[in-house]
C-alpha cells in the first residue's frame, strides 16, 4: 500500500511556472507507475502525464506536451510535475495517482489507478 500527498499548488499568472510535488510513503514505491491527473470545476478528471517505475519513459497529454515535465526520484519517494508556460485552461485541482499492477504508462483512465492523493489547487490568472 502507498499513501500520496501533493503539494506546490498556488496562484500564478499566465505564462508562469509552478512545480508540483507528490510525496509517497511505503516500502515499494519503485514498483508503482505514477500519473498526474487534473480536474477543473464542472469537468471530468483528465489525464495529464505518467511516468514509468524507473523514471523513463514518460507520457503526456497533448494539451500539456512540451510545457510540462514529469520526473521521479525513487530514493526520495517523490514524483514531480514541472509546469511551464501555464495557461488559464490549466486551472484545476491536480492529483497524483499510483498503481502497482499497470503494465503500461499509457493508462489514461482514472479508474485504472488504485491510489490517489488529496489534490492541490492550481489557479492560472489571465
Amino acid at each position: 500500500q502507498v499513501q500520496l500527498v501533493e503539494s506546490g499548488g498556488g496562484l500564478v499568472q499566465a505564462g508562469g511556472s509552478l512545480k508540483l510535488s507528490c510525496a509517497a510513503s511505503g516500502p515499494i514505491f519503485n514498483k508503482y507507475i505514477v500519473a498526474w491527473f487534473r480536474q477543473a470545476p464542472g469537468k471530468e478528471r483528465e489525464f495529464v502525464s505518467s511516468i514509468s517505475r524507473v523514471g523513463g519513459p514518460t507520457y503526456y497529454a497533448d494539451s500539456v506536451d512540451g510545457r510540462f515535465t514529469i520526473s521521479r526520484d525513487n530514493s526520495k519517494n517523490m514524483v514531480y510535475l514541472q509546469m511551464r508556460s501555464l495557461k488559464p485552461e490549466d486551472t484545476a485541482v491536480y492529483y497524483c495517482a499510483a498503481d502497482l499492477y499497470l503494465n503500461t504508462i499509457i493508462s489514461l483512465r482514472s479508474t485504472q489507478y488504485a491510489y490517489w492523493g488529496q489534490g492541490t489547487q492550481v489557479t492560472v490568472s489571465s
